[in-house]
This record gives C-alpha cells, structure tokens and sequence, in this order.
C-alpha cells in the first residue's frame, strides 16, 4: 500500500452513482493465493447501524459467491477508464477456469485486513461482512421488475459491509 493515501468515507467525492452503475467495481473476497474477483455495477454507499457500509449483490452461481461466504472480509475496487477491458474480462469469465489477475495483468495485493485489492485501482474500499441475507421473491412490490430481472429466479444474495478502510492513489 506504500502509494496509497489512507482517507476517510467522508473525504470521499466520487459521485456513486457514477461510480457504481457507470464506472463499475470489482468484488474481491479471499487472501492472496486463494480468492476471486468479479465485476459488478449493481450496489451502494451509506450509513447503517452507526457505521459506513457498502451494499454489493451476488448470485450464488457466481464463483465469487463461494468466497463471499467463506471469508469475512472483502473489497471494492474502482478503477480509472483505461481498465474497462479488464473490468469486462473480469465480468465475462469465471476464475473456476481462468486467472482473472494474470488474464488482466490485474496485481492483486493483500490489504490492512487480508482481502486483496488490485494494485491498479484508483480507490479501494476494504468492509467487513456485517450482514447477509438473499434477495426475497415475495418481497418484489413490482412484479414486473422481479420478472424482468430474475426470469430464472437465480436471486442475489445482499451483502451489507462494514467500510474498514479507504484508499486512494494520489493525484
């Protein structure tokens, strides 16, 4: 981390929505030697519980899912535009048959709390699982959306992260 700036969430100034839906994030879970990374656009900021969280979704036919659950720490990366053909790699194949780092040139570095995030990125959020609980059928107001979004009714799994730490890359 020796580049890195350590700030606070609240010296965060990256509009979310932008950076979420727009620029899109990598989810990272497990220690260096044994985790996986995907994708991902869907998800958001905020206060909970007294504390800065994260919201960041995942099927569980994912192969990231399986490292969601097992460990209890993880990341979000963001990343500069220059990385958006690593960002679609990263969306588009599974690490079950591909190294997503080595495929990217992606460098994946062990953070303050073991998760790994990429060396590459401009900003990095490193949470703590505080909540986990799958997406409800029955809970869907809008019918039509549920339809839409879950035709196979392969519904996420909500994580709701404690944001430990952030870093940023210096300008």
């Amino acid at each position: 981390m020796s580049d890195l700036q350590p700030i606070t969430v609240y010296e965060l100034t990256d509009n979310v929505f932008q950076l979420i839906d727009r620029d899109w994030m990598l989810i990272t879970a497990g220690p260096p030697g044994h985790f996986n990374t995907m994708t991902a656009s869907w998800g958001g900021l905020g206060e909970l519980w007294d504390r800065p969280v994260c919201f960041c979704f995942v099927r569980p036919q994912r192969y990231t899912f399986q490292f969601m659950e097992q460990y209890s720490t993880f990341t979000l990366t963001f990343f500069d535009e220059r990385y958006r053909a690593a960002l679609n790699f990263c969306g588009s194949r599974s690490g079950r048959d591909v190294d997503k780092a080595a495929a990217t040139g992606l460098t994946p570095v062990p953070g303050e709390t073991g998760a790994v995030y990429f060396a590459e990125a401009r900003l990095i959020l490193e949470c703590r699982k505080l909540y986990a609980q799958d997406l409800d059928p029955a809970g869907f107001l809008d019918l039509a959306l549920r339809e839409q979004v879950y035709p196979h009714r392969d519904y996420h799994r909500m994580y709701v992260g404690e944001i430990l730490h952030v870093w940023i890359q210096p300008a």
